[in-house]
């Protein structure tokens, strides 16, 4: 399975409009802007996630687009597959069980491909926006913010300490 540009830039936008979940609409500028995306390519991922239903457009001065459902009930896997097709590397997993029933020769490598699309995809099945639009910080991400904060804290303390000597 590969994920094309405009499929992460899909789901980029997805991770974006989640964040802003019942906020109202966000203009198209906005979400490039803030996601570091193209422009005029981002319309037409927002024109195909629109004809899918997934998002909805907003006319007027408060315009723009917005999840026409909750991020937890939008997965993964549906984006991939609206924009990347299936998500298998030879098609989608009745076009594999086929071949594994017809080419007894090769039958163990488009089993592989099989287990390899069905964890794939139980993945990106059980995953929604909602889980990776505001997710919590890693174990590394707490404790780089503890080096940072730490590195902030003495100067701070330091700077009390003074004031309170004087």
């Amino acid at each position: 399975m590969k994920i094309s540009q405009k499929g992460l830039y899909a789901l980029q936008a997805m991770m974006m409009l989640a964040r802003h979940y019942n906020q109202g609409a966000i203009r198209i500028r906005d979400i490039a802007y803030e996601e570091e995306l193209p422009e005029k390519f981002l319309e037409l991922i927002l024109l195909e996630l629109k004809n899918a239903r997934i998002v909805e457009s907003v006319r007027g001065s408060k315009g723009g687009y917005q999840l026409r459902r909750q991020p937890s009930d939008i997965r993964l896997s549906e984006i991939i597959r609206l924009i990347d097709g299936p998500l298998a590397p030879f098609g989608d997993a009745d076009q594999l069980r086929s071949l594994i029933d017809r080419d007894a020769e090769h039958r163990a490598l488009y089993s592989v491909f099989l287990a390899v699309r069905d964890a794939a995809a139980k993945i990106l099945e059980s995953t929604t926006i909602a889980d990776i639009a505001n997710p919590s910080p890693s174990p590394k991400e707490k404790n780089r913010r503890r080096k940072t904060d730490a590195a902030v804290l003495p100067m701070v303390v330091h700077g009390n300490v003074n004031r309170i000597d004087k």
